[in-house]
């Protein structure tokens, strides 16, 4: 892959003074665009990809380490809004989820993310009110990857991008990523971070361990390339979404501080590991509300945002009601929580 620098100028975002400001905004929710699945049906096979239907017609695709099923749950508008208004939320910051768009050769990499943010724009344009979108990248080839950063920041409703928490096993410190987090912070684009294929291997096979275990200690160490790898120290206006409560970070900070004072393989570090905590900000997807208050007391409210997962069998299908519960919390704290914090993080007002 080769590196890609530009000198554009981050545009402002389409006003939306116009429409009423949402109160509950789910910074976690996938989708993907009938039309996008179409076109993977068509391209994928020419790729490599295995494409087949299922006994209940939805397409299934297979590829080396990676696979997924179109269930008409993430592609239906219409029972998703049913969905969203029996959960009482306002607002889905819609996102791809497995199995991304890296696998797939550079070109047909690229046409796959351009043809999914274009269906996250038609789904704002329709629903202005009820939808923004997160893009994906071409990650496979930054030059191709920089080039979709400085396109989808043109584009009404798409207020952030979505990557892995790896790209085809590579960190996310590695070089050839920087130019996208360069482009990012650039652009005031937010990260929003997902596992898809973590760690584990064949011994995450059985159980669901894969995503069980795999995805929130896949989270963590997405966390650690960006603090050891010195991304978050050169890039201080960059924001990164750690998915499902942070993952295994909160819980290994005091480990990592302690590796810090003592190993030299973290020396460069020019401060504790524990400092780069409000550098993230972190879903609500805890599953345990002692967890999750943890989570606001270590990090703080300001830097907490309503997360479902919707519609996945591991979502919240309330996620209004997992911070509503949190009854101890101040007020101001839980609608910060519930949608001010990712108002602001989404830039879709000032508060």
């Amino acid at each position: 892959m080769m590196g890609a620098q530009s000198v554009l100028r981050a545009l402002p975002l389409e006003p939306s003074c116009e429409l009423p400001m949402p109160d509950r905004i789910d910074i976690h929710a996938h989708w993907y665009p009938d039309a996008w699945v179409r076109l993977l049906e068509r391209e994928a096979p020419a790729a490599g990809a295995q494409v087949t239907r299922n006994p209940r017609g939805e397409l299934v695709l297979s590829v080396p380490q990676y696979g997924a099923t179109f269930q008409q749950s993430y592609i239906d508008i219409p029972s998703r809004l049913a969905h969203m208004d029996a959960a009482r939320v306002d607002m889905h910051a819609l996102s791809m989820t497995q199995p991304m768009v890296y696998w797939a050769p550079a070109e047909l990499g690229a046409e796959l993310a351009r043809a999914f943010n274009d269906g996250l724009v038609e789904a704002h344009r329709e629903h202005p009110d009820r939808f923004v979108g997160l893009a994906t990248l071409p990650m496979q080839d930054t030059d191709l990857a920089v080039a979709e950063v400085h396109r989808v920041a043109t584009l009404p409703g798409l207020r952030g991008v979505y990557l892995c928490t790896h790209v085809l096993g590579r960190n996310l410190d590695d070089a050839d990523f920087q130019p996208v987090f360069d482009a990012c912070a650039q652009r005031q684009l937010p990260v929003f971070l997902h596992p898809v294929n973590p760690v584990g291997g064949e011994r995450m096979r059985g159980w669901h361990l894969k995503n069980l275990i795999g995805n929130p200690t896949d989270t963590g160490i997405a966390a650690a390339a960006l603090i050891f790898g010195g991304v978050l120290d050169r890039l201080p206006a960059l924001d990164v979404v750690l998915p499902h409560a942070g993952g295994v970070l909160p819980m290994l900070i005091g480990r990592w501080d302690h590796g810090a004072r003592v190993r030299r393989e973290l020396a460069h570090l020019p401060q504790p590991p524990s400092a780069y905590l409000r550098r993230f900000h972190y879903d609500t997807i805890a599953h345990d509300d002692d967890v999750l208050r943890f989570l606001v007391e270590r990090v703080g409210a300001d830097r907490v945002m309503m997360g479902s997962d919707c519609p996945a069998d591991m979502s919240y299908t309330h996620p209004v009601d997992v911070v509503e519960r949190l009854a101890d919390l101040p007020t101001a704290d839980r609608d910060l929580i519930l949608g001010g914090n990712a108002r602001r993080l989404l830039r879709m007002m000032v508060d």
